[in-house]
């Protein structure tokens, strides 16, 4: 037999309700541990004492709170806790830190005297399979405390030296990535504007070996080889005008500087542009697209061109040790890219390659 309550679906009242929490109450108070346990653990807060015991929260920022040197001592520091807290496997860390966190820096640049730019920064140090973690924040104060220098590579190895130092560990990096202004002329119209490079200085030191990199992305324009070559048949055979296919192309070029060996943003851009002379414009007139254009003529690249013509100024320079080119022609034939890697030493080479490598090769005019 079914039997159908309608007061089991009724909400009860306020006043049923105070009364049964003054029935537990009344029972939490004269039951042990184990009894109320067994009926929920939160009914102890509600002996008499405990409930009212429980700690009434401040809800305003404490404007005038100080913290004095036992206070700090105990704060909890979960982060570079004992290595009973480590979770997953037991293995050590080869890069964790930060990235991207950003500040002005001074350069000294050859041609324009010292420049203050926005640089990002990127620093890691290895981490041991026993170390739950690392304080990121020391990477940070042990970066600024060497912010107001102008940067060289012997600035980034006392920073590197220092947050190293501060956090115990074996290997480290530095990576400071920036946008470096460079006025540049026009082919004939003379007017002249500035062109932008993404320049990148890396420091890395592992096993007690360091090593400084220079990193640039250089973007030019690459006429078609075979494009060009068919065209001017369809002129010379058919009359038929007809015209080669080109696009803008990014190469990234990345080199070894050599201990004791100073190498300028501006030596590095001078390289490119003697390797591959067809860098994109900024200020164009009709002169100067003209220009240009026959530039481009009389400079027909394959991406594997481009990859030997690059390799052929780097390795002629003493200050250049290892090197690597990436380049990207973005065709504007085919709906993919041309790409091609040419790497010498060991520092840069890689049996295997990011599947994103090539999609950063893009310049955002």
């Amino acid at each position: 037999m079914n039997i159908h309550t309608p007061e089991i679906d009724r909400k009860p009242s306020r006043e049923e309700a105070e009364a049964a929490l003054a029935l537990l109450r009344q029972w939490a108070g004269k039951s042990h541990d184990g009894e109320i346990d067994l009926v929920d653990p939160v009914l102890r807060r509600l002996v008499d004492g405990e409930a009212d015991s429980y700690p009434v929260l401040a809800r305003d920022y404490p404007d005038g709170f100080s913290v004095d040197g036992a206070y700090k001592a105990s704060l909890p520091d979960l982060q570079n806790g004992p290595s009973a807290l480590i979770r997953g496997a037991n293995r050590g860390i080869q890069h964790v830190g930060i990235s991207n966190f950003r500040l002005p820096i001074s350069y000294h640049t050859r041609d324009n005297g010292d420049l203050t730019l926005e640089t990002s920064v990127t620093g890691t140090v290895s981490l041991d399979a026993d170390k739950k973690g690392i304080n990121m924040s020391r990477i940070m104060r042990s970066f600024y405390e060497h912010a107001d220098k102008t940067f060289s590579f012997d600035v980034i190895k006392a920073a590197l030296d220092d947050y190293k130092t501060d956090l115990e560990s074996f290997d480290a990096r530095i990576n400071m990535r920036l946008s470096f202004p460079m006025k540049v002329n026009s082919l004939r119209s003379g007017l002249s504007g500035f062109q932008y490079y993404d320049i990148a200085l890396e420091l890395v030191d592992m096993g007690g070996v360091r090593r400084s990199i220079m990193h640039l992305d250089y973007v030019y324009s690459s006429t078609c080889p075979c494009s060009l070559e068919l065209s001017e048949h369809a002129r010379r055979e058919r009359g038929q005008l007809a015209t080669p296919h080109s696009q803008r192309s990014v190469a990234r070029i990345s080199v070894e500087v050599k201990d004791g060996k100073c190498l300028w943003f501006e030596d590095l851009i001078d390289m490119c542009r003697r390797a591959v002379p067809t860098e994109t414009q900024v200020m164009v007139k009709r002169e100067d697209e003209q220009a240009f254009a026959e530039l481009n003529a009389a400079n027909p690249i394959f991406v594997e061109d481009a990859a030997r013509l690059f390799a052929e100024q780097l390795q002629a320079d003493p200050r250049i040790g290892d090197y690597r080119v990436l380049a990207s022609h973005q065709e504007s034939l085919h709906s993919h890219d041309a790409v091609s890697v040419l790497t010498e030493g060991d520092l840069f080479a890689a049996e295997s390659l990011d599947p994103k490598l090539f999609s950063t090769l893009f310049h955002v005019g």
